[in-house]
């Protein structure tokens, strides 16, 4: 049994990985605006699926690493991360539940909200954007939210994630 829990985690682990490189894969400067949030979908994902493994401190950590590889303010995108986790926590009962579009929905809020946080500290270091493109990345985040959600898991039951 401990052995099949800390494959679990091993599991998870490499799916924050491939949404770390996800996140800093070079793209052309047009497409750079609407980059989907690819830690922020995993991190949804995974609450949804696995509440009582991943939570608030994963995105605490995950945020951190993110802050480190994208050289922002020490906490900025961990903050977000943060307050996303504990949405998703709230509201995983309901999405397990929800249509794919409701889900999707409530994603672009998510990542939404992830992006408000994100802005208001970029704002506070003097660091602006044009006031609507800062949410392309919540709506590219929306369309790609079933994508994600069905990769992760047949990732989850292919390697038996529980």
């Amino acid at each position: 049994m401990a052995d099949r829990e800390g494959h679990g985690y091993a599991v998870i682990f490499l799916t924050f990985v491939v949404a770390y490189i996800l996140a800093v894969v070079p793209l052309p400067l047009w497409l750079q605006w609407g980059r989907p949030e690819w830690l922020a979908l995993t991190l949804i994902y995974w609450c949804i699926a696995l509440p009582e493994r991943v939570g608030i401190a994963t995105g605490l950590v995950v945020g951190v690493g993110l802050d480190v590889l994208e050289g922002a303010a020490l906490g900025q995108n961990a903050f977000a991360l943060m307050v996303v986790a504990l949405l998703a926590l709230i509201l995983y009962q309901r999405l397990r539940v929800s249509r794919l579009w409701q889900q999707a929905a409530v994603v672009f809020i998510l990542v939404g909200i992830n992006q408000l946080i994100c802005q208001w500290v970029q704002n506070l270091e003097g660091v602006s954007v044009l006031p609507v493109l800062f949410l392309l990345p919540a709506l590219s985040s929306a369309l790609l939210w079933p994508v994600v959600l069905h990769s992760l898991r047949g990732v989850r039951r292919y390697y038996r994630v529980t």
